[in-house]
């Protein structure tokens, strides 16, 4: 589902105009209709996508569509249908339901329809069962919009779960036809699994978009931050402490707002106890616990000596390491059998031929500082 992120403006939101701007023109010169874009967990991707690069389209012409397939992972298809309906003006949706003979639920207030006081929105779930049929009639309904569309997807990855192979095959096939009109950039903080989605010859969106990594934050967003904060508060940040807890907290947009929070809320204690404060806070054992917990011994010991930058991890000494944690002999089927599983949970990417990294920053921080996987 798409929303005004407009509508509610957020002053700590470090805009990023001239990148948004760099990916629409890109698309206006017509030479490809998509992109894949990877970095890890909380860099600041999904603030990107809806609140510069969608209302930027928006100002272009486009309408666009927003959906994150980590909230829907069980049915991405009913995610991604609900998504471009609400790209749709109401009457567009009206005449989607006719078509597969599904009434409307019930109108509620939102945008505007011609020749009726007030605004109505038609709410809609999409129907159970063939989903690919319901993406060719939402499809044939966007195709009589005058406007071209935008389509953002977030944490994309969801499709290339087997499960959901059909539905993919689906979209592709609807995409491919309307590479004009339709514009997709497909999202995700797995590099590892965006690059298999188009790489392997068996996917359905093999060779379908060109990868490039997500361009992070930086010093300018730093120095946005610290000046604002500034403007608010006694207890001045320099921009020297402001880019030192940066770094410390592994250069994450997330934990520095958290960061800046608690400095903001608590000055008199200073920066070191805030900074303190919020690494014991994104570094615990709250949030990271139950993951620990679902992975097998050896599982556990080879994401930790990757989390502890271990370069060879078939190696006689990480051998002997892994050994001595699980109890029993390890050999290198057991360091290629754990990194096949903690690829498939999205807990490790592979960079390079022997060379992987713990893809949540904050996860690898902890297993640093707290574990020993036994």
């Amino acid at each position: 589902m798409i929303l005004d992120e407009t509508s509610e403006p957020d002053p700590w939101h470090f805009a990023r105009s001239e990148l948004a701007s760099a990916y629409l023109d890109a698309f206006d010169l017509k030479l490809s209709s998509a992109r894949g874009l990877f970095a890890r967990r909380r860099m600041g991707k999904t603030e990107f996508l809806r609140r510069d690069l969608l209302p930027a389209a928006r100002e272009r012409g486009y309408l666009v569509a927003y959906t994150n397939l980590w909230d829907s992972r069980s049915a991405p298809d009913a995610a991604l249908l609900s998504a471009l309906a609400d790209a749709l003006e109401p009457q567009g949706v009206k005449a989607v339901l006719n078509k597969l003979g599904k009434p409307v639920r019930r109108l509620r207030a939102s945008a505007s329809l011609p020749g009726v006081a007030g605004s109505v929105e038609a709410e809609w779930t999409p129907p159970r069962g063939d989903s690919g049929a319901t993406l060719r009639e939402v499809m044939k309904q966007l195709d009589r919009q005058k406007k071209p569309l935008l389509l953002a997807i977030d944490e994309a990855q969801v499709l290339a779960r087997a499960a959901h192979g059909d539905f993919a095959h689906s979209l592709r096939a609807a995409l491919d036809i309307r590479k004009l009109r339709v514009k997709v950039i497909f999202a995700d903080s797995s590099e590892t699994t965006l690059r298999e989605m188009f790489a392997r010859a068996s996917e359905p969106f093999y060779n379908w978009a060109t990868l490039e990594p997500f361009p992070l934050l930086g010093d300018e967003f730093v120095a946005f931050t610290v000046k604002l904060m500034n403007a608010m508060i006694k207890n001045k940040l320099t921009l020297a402490q402001g880019r030192r807890a940066f770094d410390e907290l592994h250069r994450t947009p997330e934990f520095f707002k958290r960061f800046v929070e608690r400095y903001m809320l608590y000055q008199p204690q200073g920066v070191d106890a805030a900074l303190a404060h919020t690494k014991a806070s994104v570094f615990s054992d709250e949030h990271f616990l139950k993951q620990w917990s679902d992975l097998s011994v050896a599982d556990r010991a080879v994401v930790t000596l990757i989390a502890r930058g271990d370069a060879d991890l078939h190696g006689t000494q990480s051998l002997a390491t892994l050994s001595a944690w699980t109890n029993k002999p390890a050999t290198k089927n057991t360091v290629a059998h754990a990194l096949r599983r903690l690829q498939a949970e999205n807990l490790v990417t592979r960079l390079a031929v022997g060379h992987y990294r713990v893809e949540d920053e904050a996860f690898a921080e902890w297993l640093r500082r707290t574990r020993q996987p036994r």
